[in-house]
């Protein structure tokens, strides 16, 4: 089965998520909620391997870190792998430890040219022990760092280049943060390097009205423009996966298909005109 669009797997719709006839679609999970020797949360994703193609969505490899990603955080991911043998895997361009200490968040950093020499280090390092490639998640953005040299979608191109690394284009992160920031949602979609996308994902957001700021916290339903980004990414530049991800105040199961269903039709879309244009 090709994946198409996916959702992220909550154990509570373990047994409806598996009894889903929805064409195409597959589960993504965090690697780091697995990260365990045994026991029913490993069950439950034997389970869901055999039914449906599974993705493996990394938060803590700190790869814009100083310090090189932690081997032992890397070894338990490759245990993961090689059980469950994902047809992708991923994680997010940030960082969480610094001198042996991991911090909870996925933390900014300036793009600067040694922090791409850096990160392209460090991704060398985790995809050679993991035996695969990682795509690599834009983040989401709440203030405005100083020091910058790169623009992101060129630091991001530059990482794939280097590195053979994928990338994973959130459209949730870009509409939060050129509504956090002040820029063009669809001129930085423009200028994104599409041709390295591997996987896309989709999630709403909560407005918090005191900061004045959006929180990208995939507690709500996909919003009207992030749904209008993807409707112009994937006609433009083809089919990929694409993610529903919902990981607070998470719904019915049937609220998230429905979700998964719109993502669909979508890539159907994409699909007809790939062909037509051949």
């Amino acid at each position: 089965m090709i994946p198409t669009a996916g959702v992220g797997l909550k154990a509570s719709h373990i047994a409806e998520a598996l009894a889903s006839p929805a064409a195409g679609l597959w589960f993504e999970v965090h690697a780091e909620n697995y990260m365990v020797p045994g026991g029913p949360r490993l069950a439950l994703l034997d389970e869901a391997r055999t039914a449906r193609p599974l993705s493996l969505h990394g938060v803590g490899m700190s790869l814009a870190g100083y310090e090189l990603p932690d081997v032992d955080h890397l070894g338990a991911f490759k245990a993961l792998i090689d059980r469950f043998e994902p047809f992708q895997i991923s994680e997010h361009l940030a960082w969480s430890r610094l001198g042996g200490h991991a911090y909870p968040d996925l933390l900014p950093f300036p793009r600067t040219t040694e922090a791409l020499q850096i990160i392209c280090r460090n991704i060398d390092f985790a995809q050679s022990l993991l035996g695969r490639q990682l795509l690599i998640e834009n983040p989401s953005h709440y203030l405005a760092l100083e020091g910058h040299e790169w623009s992101e979608t060129d630091f991001l191109g530059e990482l794939a280049r280097r590195t053979g690394c994928g990338l994973l284009l959130d459209l949730n992160n870009v509409h939060v943060s050129a509504a956090n920031l002040g820029f063009d949602a669809r001129a930085y979609l423009a200028e994104f390097p599409a041709r390295f996308v591997g996987e896309i994902h989709l999630a709403g957001f909560n407005p918090d009205a005191e900061l004045d700021l959006l929180i990208d916290n995939h507690g709500a339903p996909v919003s009207d423009p992030v749904w209008a980004l993807l409707d112009s990414f994937l006609p433009a530049h083809g089919p990929r996966p694409v993610l529903i991800e919902w990981d607070r105040d998470v719904p019915e199961f049937s609220v998230l298909l429905h979700e998964q269903g719109r993502a669909a039709k979508a890539i159907a879309a994409a699909m007809t005109k790939e062909r037509e244009d051949a």
